[in-house]
């Protein structure tokens, strides 16, 4: 009894420890250039099995269930973070991205494998279907904060979050035709479109009930809205599952209903999804670090084979496969080489590359550490250039307005009242404004102004500067009009001037 406490208390410290690492490691992935998630897979292999052997982790099936969860998890923050507005133009080339540029890249990168690896041709398209699709746990941790062009990184984003059902659906095909449960063709291209019309319909469908759920419910205390918004996430992932659909397209679906909607409590919900979202992060990599046996990947034979495979996806198969796809769509060759070097692979591919193993197919843990090594180079080369790729081909955008952020600080069931956070840029209007000259409603009132580090108590002849971080209490049924005056940017909003210049007659 006593030696079982003392286990789950090591097990318990191991973990703190652990987290505590790995938070510090994301402020050095900042300064060096590299993806955190290279970072984390790395704390993994260090503590595990061949590397200082505190964890022996061998177990294909909780690394599976771990990285789906995770997936899932970052998968609806990245989803409630997309504004429609920004991906509805650019859906189409997303979709073509998301399904036949994963095929295409799936087919080029299996003729390399076959040649490289010398294996049947079944094993190849295993391999390039594994590797084809783009992940979005990369894409938007690399892409947050970067300031690229909003039409690129709305494709990227959506594309990484619509590619798995494709990467998923050719990946369990030439599992079965490996292991001979296949059926006829016919039955699996109609499974295919089963998967994305259904994970489609599962998802706006828990994105509407949710977000109608969120408004309407009244909770005792505003902690419980984030989880209540997070168990419909997992309600859209099993309920699509069940039917045969795509779970993960399924979540970003519901997430992108859900981030899009009015909510009440959008701050609280957003704040905790982040931190979630990091932790689902740290977790999930640190188990594919700990579930992968360093010794067998870092081999000269396959890191020489792997930096082929590498080269062959990033410099042959992801541009092809980028250039066909977007053939008929409005995209500069600057944009197009942007788009074909930020498709990141990293978790999708390797919990992918679990599934061989589950099936028992024969060669199936040499290509998982093939596909591990090929994550991991393209986290690595392709994640820490991206954002001087962009300034390169100069596709990075100065950022116009900030986001404004809802503080709940007060429950719904007692008040009608929210305080908003904003960060005034150089093109807003209301910059050079003193506080009586805005034409604020008279349920709004800005209560602080931080400036330079400094708090400012506001008072009508303030004049506001850009980098003012503003605080307004403001009443729920004046909070848009306060939002929309907020937003405007000088030379745009002319109905916004006009009411300021009626304010100071």
């Amino acid at each position: 009894m006593i030696q079982e406490i003392l286990e789950s208390n090591q097990f318990i410290f191991l973990m703190a420890l652990l987290l505590i690492i790995s938070v510090i490691v994301t402020k050095f992935s900042s300064r060096l250039g590299v993806p955190s998630l290279v970072l984390f897979i790395i704390v993994g292999m260090v503590v595990g099995s061949d590397g200082l052997k505190i964890i022996y982790f061998d177990n294909a099936e909780v690394a599976q269930i771990v990285g789906v969860i995770a997936l899932v998890i970052i998968l609806f923050e990245g989803g409630m973070l997309t504004k429609w507005d920004s991906i509805k133009p650019v859906v189409s080339p997303s979709v073509t991205l998301a399904s036949l540029g994963v095929l295409l890249t799936s087919g080029i990168v299996a003729l390399f494998a076959k040649l490289v690896l010398d294996i049947s041709w079944m094993e190849a398209f295993l391999i390039g279907s594994i590797v084809g699709s783009t992940d979005a746990a990369a894409v938007f941790a690399v892409l947050k904060g970067k300031n690229i062009r909003n039409k690129l990184e709305s494709t990227l984003e959506a594309e990484s979050g619509t590619n798995d059902p494709m990467a998923v659906f050719l990946t369990i095909t030439f599992i079965q035709l490996l292991t001979g449960d296949a059926t006829n063709i016919w039955a699996l291209i109609g499974s295919f479109f089963w998967q994305m019309g259904a994970g489609l319909v599962v998802g706006l469908l828990l994105g509407y009930i949710g977000s109608m759920s969120l408004n309407r419910i009244n909770l005792d205390s505003s902690g419980l809205y984030p989880l209540f918004a997070l168990a419909f996430a997992l309600m859209s992932y099993s309920i699509a599952s069940l039917f045969q659909a795509s779970g993960l397209l399924a979540v970003y679906i519901t997430a992108v209903v859900i981030g899009n909607a009015e909510l009440a409590y959008r701050y609280s919900i957003l704040r905790f999804n982040e931190g979630f979202g990091w932790m689902a992060q740290i977790l999930m990599f640190i188990i594919l670090g700990l579930f992968v046996f360093p010794s067998d990947v870092f081999t000269i034979e396959l890191m020489g084979k792997g930096l082929l495979l590498s080269f062959a996806l990033m410099f042959v198969a992801r541009p092809i496969a980028t250039y066909i796809s977007l053939i008929f769509f409005k995209f500069t060759n600057k944009e197009k080489v942007f788009l074909s070097w930020a498709g990141l692979r990293g978790a999708v591919p390797i919990v992918l590359a679990i599934f061989p193993m589950l099936a028992g197919i024969e060669n199936s843990q040499i290509f998982f550490n093939m596909v591990f090594f090929i994550v991991l180079l393209s986290a690595l080369i392709q994640g820490s250039s991206i954002t001087w790729l962009a300034e390169k081909l100069h596709l990075v955008s100065d950022k116009t307005v900030n986001p404004i952020h809802s503080l709940e600080v007060i429950s719904i069931g007692k008040a009608n009242v929210e305080m908003l956070e904003y960060e005034v840029t150089e093109n807003n209007y209301i910059v050079g404004e003193t506080l009586e000259n805005l034409d604020f409603p008279d349920k709004a009132l800005i209560n602080a102004i931080i400036r330079d580090g400094d708090l400012i108590t506001p008072y009508g002849q303030t004049e506001i500067h850009a980098g003012d971080t503003l605080y307004v209490t403001v009443s729920k049924g004046a909070k848009k009009k306060v939002q929309n005056l907020l937003r405007a940017v000088k030379g745009t909003d002319e109905e916004v001037g006009d009411n300021n210049e009626k304010s100071r007659a």
